[in-house]
């Protein structure tokens, strides 16, 4: 039976970078502070409401069922989002270690970076890019990067952080519906947009050295943020050895939890077509590999930290960047339970 009290006291040692340790709220803080979405609509949902658990950030948790309006609102954004990133050079990331990883994103001739560091503690950056309103994503407890189209139909969506889990994931909320949004499958589960998705645009993870190599012009979004925090710590560095040990920091379901195909935190790029969809072992991967996927034969390319996905032209050559998910292997299982493995 899993012991998820002392399992989620146990994550309180990563989550401190996110909020135990970070102090009270500076005057930069309060200016930056979001607006408070619409309260959830609990009668509409697409999956269990119970599997919808609250970090409280003090060694417990409270299901959705058992939460209180009250407590919902106190726990909004306490890991706040970035609706104001900042960019420099690639001299602003100086203070980056080579190794150091960040999400990649590539849009209109111009490279970004978001250093894993800072997002460890924010989590949610939108932004527009080259006419994009888009949702950079990332959650340290599935290492999971994903850039988004935050665009619905005709309205623009911007988000914040619930501070609740599915699937040990975080859930976001739109601050126009207040519907509940899964992370690593871009899918609302809760409120009025319940079964909508969010387009997943091309995006990769790779380590500082590497991205810079490739884009040696690249913006990096910079620890100018509105926010107190010791960026140059990261708290969730050995995370992938408690995950492998068997232990979860959140409910995680039977199919993710049990799948021995790879074990939990192997990092996956994981892809996404109307023929299926395809993860690839990024540390696995020698070199880049071709695979089809339905009708669209696609190349993996494996790089320092992550691998990149193009579409392979009738000639053989790269063609355009496909859109892509990063994320341990655990919670591409739970998001895409048919999910196979590529060669």
């Amino acid at each position: 039976m899993p012991r998820w009290p002392a399992v989620i006291a146990m994550v309180g040692l990563f989550a401190a970078s996110c909020t135990a340790d970070q102090g009270d709220a500076t005057e930069a803080d309060e200016s930056f502070r979001a607006p408070v979405p619409p309260d959830v609509d609990l009668d509409i949902h697409s999956v269990p409401l119970s599997e919808i658990v609250f970090d409280t950030f003090d060694g417990g948790s409270v299901a959705l069922p058992e939460s209180t309006p009250e407590l919902r609102v106190e726990l909004l954004d306490a890991i706040p989002p970035i609706d104001q990133p900042v960019y420099g050079g690639v001299e602003d990331g100086d203070w980056l270690d080579g190794d150091d990883l960040v999400l990649g994103y590539v849009a209109g001739g111009e490279a970004y970076a978001y250093p894993v560091k800072i997002l460890n503690f924010h989590e949610i950056v939108s932004d527009e890019i080259d006419g994009v309103p888009v949702l950079v994503s990332y959650c340290p407890l599935c290492r999971s990067a994903i850039v988004y189209d935050r665009r619905v139909d005709e309205d623009t969506l911007t988000f914040s952080n619930t501070s609740a889990l599915h699937e040990s994931d975080m859930v976001m909320v739109d601050r126009q519906t207040g519907s509940y949004w899964w992370q690593v499958r871009g899918t609302a589960i809760v409120g009025p947009l319940t079964d909508t998705e969010l387009r997943t645009l091309p995006s990769e993870m790779a380590t500082w050295q590497d991205w810079t190599d490739r884009y040696p012009d690249s913006q990096v979004l910079t620890r100018d943020t509105g926010f107190d925090r010791n960026y140059e710590r990261d708290s969730f560095a050995t995370y992938s050895e408690f995950l492998d040990s068997g232990e979860f920091a959140f409910p995680v379901g039977d199919e993710a939890r049990n799948d021995d195909r790879l074990l939990p935190s192997e990092l996956v790029v994981t892809v996404q077509l109307d023929g299926g969809v395809v993860a690839y072992p990024v540390e696995r991967l020698d070199g880049p590999v071709d695979d089809v996927i339905g009708d669209i034969t696609i190349r993996v390319v494996p790089h320092d930290g992550g691998a990149n996905v193009v579409e392979v032209e009738p000639d053989g050559s790269a063609g355009p960047a496909l859109p892509a998910r990063t994320s341990f292997w655990f919670a591409a299982v739970a998001a895409f339970p048919d999910v196979i493995l590529g060669p």
